[in-house]
């Protein structure tokens, strides 16, 4: 199937980028162009194009207050392009919760990147967005009744992997998590200098601490560490407490942070856990997950008809890495659930 792209830039220049990264796919092919959101408002209803290229930075109407109303009003699969600065990140961040399949950062002067590595995987996230499942936007992250009585739960650890949908996913999952919830570790796919605002925000609607995990904290209960984008990997390691190391190698299954490296650390620990693998392109974390599994963990996935692409969490689940299979709504309550009889069962050996 052929997929029908509408890009939407104001620099004509930056069209050009787009389309010829595009281009370069044969299974892709690039409908019109707009260079602002009243002219694309006009091309979606002539062109109906399968997925919107989207800069955030506009005349006449932001990026976001144009993907709202598309996301309201016809909700379709949206692909950001944003500048690789704190003020493009956050608003990337928010594009993502208003329902943006993905994001991909500018080339730009300082920024070190080349339009062919800034738009390496542009083809490959436009075709995931074709097949992703897109839901009419319903406003933030509601307020959550947070278990009080929740209790840390000892030595246990829990791992979250997600990749294209996990801004949302990770959104309604930490909104349930209580002050006392187990040290998390997460890695989800994002380019780097987005993770900072991704762990402010979720750090906002959380009970949690939620921070950029740094080379040697100590994990704690009570706190979420969230791998940073681009330049490293995110493993746990353990003498005689669990710290998070930043481990700079190259890219596994094509990511740099990976989930199967986190994962795989984690399996290796000797300690209770409990991981789960979220949303994603792809097939990163299955692996991992399964050498949980085989550790004694206790394994989630997120079930198919929540996630907005069922690459990861099938992947694992196929190989049998997926004990329990969860909706989104109901996954925040059931990891906190698995969580507690996990160091149970620990406390009553």
């Amino acid at each position: 199937m052929t997929v029908g792209v509408l890009v939407v830039d104001d620099s004509a220049t930056m069209r050009g980028l787009i389309a010829a990264a595009l281009k370069r796919d044969p299974d892709i092919e690039v409908l019109g162009f707009a260079n602002d959101p009243l002219e694309a408002r006009e091309q979606i209803k002539k062109l109906n194009p399968d997925v919107v290229t989207l800069d955030v930075e506009m005349p006449h109407m932001n990026g976001i207050e144009f993907l709202e109303k598309i996301m309201r009003l016809r909700p379709m699969p949206v692909v950001m392009v944003s500048t690789l600065t704190q003020k493009g990140a956050e608003i990337t961040i928010e594009a993502l919760e208003l329902g943006a399949v993905d994001c991909v950062g500018k080339p730009a002067p300082g920024n070190g990147l080349t339009p062919h590595e800034a738009f390496a995987d542009l083809a490959e996230k436009v075709k995931a967005a074709a097949r992703a499942r897109v839901r009419p936007y319903s406003g933030p992250v509601a307020p959550v009744e947070r278990d009080k009585n929740y209790a840390a739960v000892g030595e246990l650890i829990l791992a979250i992997g997600s990749s294209t949908g996990g801004v949302e996913a990770l959104m309604t999952i930490l909104a349930n998590f209580p002050e006392t919830c187990p040290p998390t570790v997460i890695t989800q796919h994002m380019p780097a200098t987005f993770t900072k605002s991704f762990a402010e925000r979720l750090n906002r609607i959380s009970g949690a601490t939620v921070a950029e995990a740094t080379d040697g904290a100590r994990l704690l209960p009570g706190h979420v560490y969230v791998a940073p984008g681009g330049a490293a990997h995110l493993e746990v390691i353990s003498s005689t407490h669990p710290v998070c190391r930043l481990r700079e190698s190259e890219p596994v299954n094509g990511h740099r942070p990976s989930v199967d490296v986190l994962f795989e650390s984690i399996a290796k620990l000797n300690r209770p856990s409990v991981g789960v693998i979220l949303t994603g392109m792809g097939r990163d974390g299955a692996v991992g997950l399964a050498s949980m599994r085989k550790a004694g963990a206790r394994t989630l996935g997120q079930d198919e008809s929540s996630c907005v692409v069922y690459g990861m969490p099938k992947a694992a689940f196929e190989i049998g890495a997926v004990e329990k299979q969860v909706g989104l709504s109901r996954m925040g309550p059931a990891i906190l659930n698995v969580c507690s009889a996990t160091a149970e069962s620990q406390r009553s050996v």
